[in-house]
């Protein structure tokens, strides 16, 4: 067909890389489509590909160098990135590119046949409706724009009222839904991991294969949104063909990452496991990686998303350049120069090739690949409530590291601690799990999940990670685009105090009796202490525990129970300024401290 595809994840920090996207760009270059991935500043890509437009037409290499130069100009206006390149300004060049900036201004872009645009959190909600609205101006007249993913099934009626367009609800789970014609099914497609190489964002997970080995969830738990984006549960999705085609392309990826939401209830769960061993990741597995190089250059003759593998091998000379002694890197250069492969913006693939006897070698020499070990994760959890010594005998059998248990409540208890034994007897000893708070739990009960853990791990030897998640209401038109839920037993302070002590420890809490009972108190009367302590207290714990937090702690426990529920009604808003004040000179005392700032000396 020939179409130009646009596939847009809007710039929002996300650990994941967008699966659907990936299998998207699969399904339409099977088609023969020219398939193109963006995540950033949507105004900066419509500049670079102006830019692109107007190298092409002067074709002049030597522009490469200037590349972020011309693209402030076309995007800003400015002069003064002009007046950095040598010869330019009043020539011909200069003239030409003036068309391409009042193109910028009137957001007369290079167009697509198709626009998607894949939605996640909903607390980017404005962020994402903004990006959707933007990105209309690269779809041409009689193209077609697409939006899907989470927050676009969960808000459908929102999108459509926002945008005017009707985003795809779930999965892409059938044949014909983007093209009459077509008999793929697009959910099942192994993901093109190939458009991670055309963006300057990193993911965190990354050198691994992603995948799903059942879909959906028999639980119908009423905080979470499983039910509404895969309503019936699957109970078995193949990936061996998946990760043998992704391997084939891509080289093999160093660990599994799946993202099955409860894969205990799979009937298949046997065979799904001695599927994960026979893909490499059985007990102790390791694997050699791959040339990065080979794989570029490979796909490159193959004419696989040229535009990604261009700047792969770009970058990749680079690498090579920054290793040679420092006559080679000049002659290294100079050689690069003559074939203009200095720029991935106006290096040409026929040249990367002609250049491959140059730097293949020196690839080669001086990048060892070494072999690693492979972990496999389940990386939503699995079901506690569903553990059996078969299921965990079953699961040691593969190289999970770690295994992720959900804890969403107390009531859980020792359903939850029987699990983590379990695991401990088969050998198990790196665990994890997610705390959901901020629901219908009381905040001792986060207190004694979180404690739980720390004691089982001096029990037990094993290392638990604990990540507490605060529960957010994704679908409450009062608070789907914000982060303002606060649960019936939760107030701001609280949810601030958790939030401040998890920044401390990096959003987790492991092992360690005595680091837990710094950040969270020995006890629950210490853990409610903390609850209520001035924010500036809790993260600089350390510098104010001998002086103005004791002063503050004194001075609160003074009042009586009177003044003390007014100091709390106002602390409980975790709103503070110079003027609150009660009147209460024994309350506004007290208060004073809230009002210390994280950089009070």
């Amino acid at each position: 067909m020939n179409r130009k595809i646009l596939l847009i994840e809007p710039n929002y920090r996300n650990k994941y890389p967008p699966m659907g996207l990936m299998k998207l760009s699969t399904y339409y270059r099977k088609r023969g489509d020219d398939v193109r991935f963006f995540k950033g500043d949507l105004k900066v890509f419509a500049a670079q590909l102006l830019c692109e437009e107007f190298l092409a037409e002067v074709n002049d290499p030597k522009l490469g160098k200037q590349v972020p130069k011309l693209i402030e100009h076309i995007k800003t206006g400015k002069l003064a990135p002009l007046d950095a390149i040598p010869n330019f300004r009043k020539s011909e060049q200069e003239s030409l590119l003036k068309e391409y900036r009042l193109r910028f201004r009137a957001s007369q872009f290079p167009q697509f046949d198709i626009v998607g645009v894949t939605t996640l959190f909903t607390f980017y909600w404005r962020e994402t409706v903004d990006i959707i609205n933007y990105a209309k101006n690269f779809c041409s007249e009689k193209g077609r724009m697409i939006v899907g993913g989470i927050a676009a099934s969960i808000l459908h009626e929102q999108v459509l009222q926002e945008t005017g367009i009707e985003p795809i609800c779930g999965l892409l789970n059938k044949p014909g839904i983007l093209d009459a014609d077509s008999e793929d099914i697009i959910d099942e497609l192994p993901l093109d991991y190939s458009i991670l190489e055309e963006i300057t964002y990193q993911y965190p997970a990354r050198n691994a294969y992603l995948a799903y080995m059942t879909h959906g969830c028999p639980n119908k738990c009423p905080f979470c949104a499983v039910p509404r984006l895969e309503p019936k549960y699957k109970h078995y999705i193949g990936i061996k063909e998946q990760i043998q085609q992704a391997t084939n392309r891509f080289g093999p990826q160093k660990d599994l990452l799946l993202m099955d939401n409860n894969v205990f209830a799979s009937r298949y769960f046997n065979k799904i496991i001695d599927e994960i061993k026979d893909c490499g990741f059985e007990r102790g597995a390791t694997y050699t990686p791959a040339s990065e190089y080979d794989i570029a250059i490979k796909n490159l003759r193959d004419g696989y998303n040229v535009r990604a593998y261009i700047r792969t091998i770009i970058r990749l000379y680079d690498r090579i350049s920054d290793k040679l002694p420092e006559m080679e890197q000049a002659d290294f250069y100079l050689k690069r120069e003559e074939r203009n492969l200095l720029y991935s913006e106006v290096a040409t693939p026929e040249a990367m090739i002609e250049f491959d006897d140059i730097a293949h070698p020196l690839y080669q020499k001086y990048f060892k690949r070494l072999k690693r070990m492979r972990i496999i994760d389940f990386n939503q959890g699995v079901d506690a409530r569903l553990v059996t010594d078969k299921k965990i005998e079953k699961l040691a059998e593969i190289n999970i590291r770690p295994l992720r248990f959900a804890f969403d409540h107390y009531s859980m208890k020792a359903t939850y601690e029987t699990a983590i034994r379990t695991a401990a007897k088969h050998g198990i000893t790196d665990l994890s799990n997610y705390l959901l708070y901020n629901f219908e739990d009381e905040p001792d009960d986060l207190y004694f999940r979180m404690r739980l853990n720390v004691d089982l791990c001096d029990e037990l030897g094993v290392n638990i990670y604990s990540f507490p998640m605060k529960y957010h209401p994704i679908d409450d038109l009062d608070y789907f685009d914000n982060r303002e839920y606060i649960g019936e037993h939760w107030n701001r302070k609280f949810i601030r105090s958790v939030q401040a002590v998890l920044n401390a420890t990096k959003g987790k809490i492991g092992r360690g009796k005595s680091f837990f009972e710094e950040a969270f108190g020995k006890d629950i009367d210490e853990f409610h202490k903390i609850l209520w302590m001035p924010e500036a207290f809790i993260i600089h714990r350390f510098k104010y525990k001998d002086n103005l937090t004791a002063e503050w702690w004194e001075k609160y426990n003074r009042l009586d129970d009177v003044q003390l529920l007014r100091l709390k009604k106002i602390a409980a808003k975790n709103v503070f300024d110079d003027t609150t004040i009660t009147g209460d000179v024994a309350v506004d005392e007290v208060l004073k401290y809230y009002n210390v700032r994280r950089d009070h000396k």
